[in-house]
């Protein structure tokens, strides 16, 4: 992935307690998602689109929570 200067990176402001958290960032083509304790770490990166469709869902609260 390319690289994104820490700045880019965001967490939502939902997340107060620092666990279990995600930050996302606006890529040159693509949405990076990475573990907010390991910034170093591996991330993903996924479509805009397809980003867009998740983030609907999280919304509309239509994910299995299994």
């Amino acid at each position: 992935m390319t690289e994104t200067p820490s700045r880019a990176w965001r967490r939502s402001s939902h997340s107060t307690s620092g666990e279990h958290c995600v930050e996302v960032a606006a890529l040159s083509a693509n949405i990076g998602v990475r573990d907010s304790k390991d910034p170093d770490g591996p991330s993903l990166a996924f479509a805009p689109a397809t980003w867009r469709r998740f983030t609907q869902q999280v919304k509309a609260d239509r994910l299995d929570r299994a």
